[in-house]
């Protein structure tokens, strides 16, 4: 009987110690002010990997869900918002820190070189710059693809809108069937909607989505969203629209 009951405790300890190895423990840090190492409060911390998401105390400090390997996403209004992979060290020391730098420290030196301009037409417009940002669009699409070295999906993306405006939405969400199964979770998380509702740079969907901006753009504009909304709806706006135009898009795909 004896030899039961420990086999039975023995049991539960390794049910115990599993789940808390997929779901992870709680991470304890404080978030500061890197030039004045004055503690932040308010900063939004979330769990890119786990979809949680919390705030920073008075004190700066916060207490959230994720394992080893996570990656956390600190975002707060005026600074520079930064990613941070969780490691051991993070569970083995207690006065981990994570420090934020403003924007105006975070800015590059900018060196303005005006023109030389000489007033002789032919001479100007040989030493002007050329931009080899090309733009392909196509007429009656009413949507333009910029490409270069920096997009080069660009052409790919316009031969997709050629065929069907769904085609896009397939290339996009059939690429992404992780990220867009997380939109659920963001939707449910009061933390993370909070932190989208106050938001309209994008940024924080486009780290939970991995995509880019004009991706959520072309998604939006194949699912009948109008330029105003798109251009003035806050994050968690965005994302409700992505997360119905989904569930359509789930819908449409079951029925082929």
């Amino acid at each position: 009987m004896r030899y039961l009951l420990s086999l039975t405790i023995l049991f539960v300890s390794f049910i115990g110690l599993s789940q808390e190895s997929e779901e992870g423990q709680r991470l304890n840090a404080m978030v500061i002010n890197a030039q004045t190492d004055e503690p932040l409060e308010s900063v939004h911390v979330v769990n890119l990997n786990q979809v949680f998401g919390t705030i920073t105390n008075e004190k700066g400090e916060f207490s959230i869900a994720a394992a080893v390997n996570d990656t956390l996403y600190f975002s707060f209004l005026g600074f520079k918002s930064q990613k941070i992979r969780v490691t051991n060290d993070m569970f083995k020391f207690k006065d981990t820190e994570i420090a934020l730098t403003e924007l105006a420290y975070a800015l590059e030196e900018v060196i303005v070189r005006p023109y030389q301009l000489t007033g002789y037409l032919e001479i100007d417009v040989k030493n002007l710059p050329i931009n080899n940002a090309y733009q392909y669009s196509i007429s009656g699409l009413g949507v333009s693809y910029e490409g270069g070295n920096k997009n080069p999906s660009a052409v790919t993306k316009v031969l997709g809108a050629i065929l069907n405006p769904a085609d896009l939405l397939r290339n996009l969400f059939g690429k992404k069937p992780a990220q867009m199964r997380k939109l659920r979770q963001m939707r449910e998380d009061d933390d993370i909607r909070n932190l989208l509702a106050s938001k309209f740079d994008r940024e924080t969907l486009t780290e939970f989505l991995q995509l880019e901006k004009v991706d959520i753009q072309d998604i939006l504009n194949n699912c009948n969203y109008s330029k105003s909304f798109i251009s003035t709806a806050n994050d968690l706006q965005i994302l409700d629209a992505i997360s119905s135009c989904y569930e359509e898009y789930k819908v449409l795909n079951r029925k082929k």
